[in-house]
């Protein structure tokens, strides 16, 4: 009977694997934090890099197991834009990193621990809520959560207006300023990317409430 459960979708696979990438998206974000604190370590990106394999390698499996499975738990197309919205995180996160290491002369003395604050709170929502849909959590909290993550967006947006008024006093040099400007708008687009899966888990609970 066990090819039966799985043909049908019973086997909590796509719940596992959803769990696995929203996993490695709240990894990928601690190995940013390391990367931040030691600027002398660069092992950080060569774990980011890793990270983002292994969560595009849960990607695949997903697809894969969309093609194998004959009922899924959830409409295959929520299952799949999940998966993608997941996958967005960590590979946002390892280009935000490379970029940092290319143009670390000129980041002296700048500070991202508030974007990093809040992109930690982000990506253990995001976790959370994708656990639920395993749960079958009822909508209430559900939304309660995605409104958290809307409300992080919106701290996120007010710090990078504060940051770029700032950058825009004239009191900087001008290519430190566009590289700031750059790698803020890379942070802010993580966010996002948490923003857009927390959206879709709660249309996926709204769904089926």
């Amino acid at each position: 009977m066990n090819w039966f459960k799985k043909l049908v979708g019973h086997d909590e696979k796509f719940f596992d694997l959803l769990e696995a990438s929203a996993n490695e998206a709240q990894s990928s974000v601690a190995l940013l934090v390391k990367m931040l604190k030691s600027t002398a370590d660069i092992t950080a990106l060569d774990e980011m890099a890793k990270t983002r394999r292994k969560d595009k390698q849960i990607t695949e499996e997903i697809t894969e197991q969309l093609c194998k499975t004959f009922v899924t738990p959830l409409d295959r197309e929520d299952i799949e834009a999940l998966s993608t919205a997941l996958y967005r995180i960590p590979k946002m996160v390892e280009k935000f990193g490379e970029k940092h290491l290319l143009c670390r002369p000129y980041l002296e003395g700048i500070d991202f621990s508030r974007q990093t604050n809040i992109l930690e709170q982000t990506t253990a929502t995001v976790a959370e809520m994708v656990a639920h849909l395993r749960k079958r959590t009822h909508l209430e909290q559900v939304k309660e959560e995605n409104d958290q993550l809307h409300y992080l967006e919106g701290e996120a947006d007010k710090l990078i207006l504060q940051l770029t008024h700032d950058l825009y006093s004239g009191r900087h040099d001008p290519l430190k300023v566009i590289i700031h400007m750059d790698l803020y708008n890379i942070l802010e687009k993580v966010i996002d990317r948490c923003r857009d899966a927390g959206n879709i888990i709660f249309q996926i609970v709204l769904k089926y409430s």
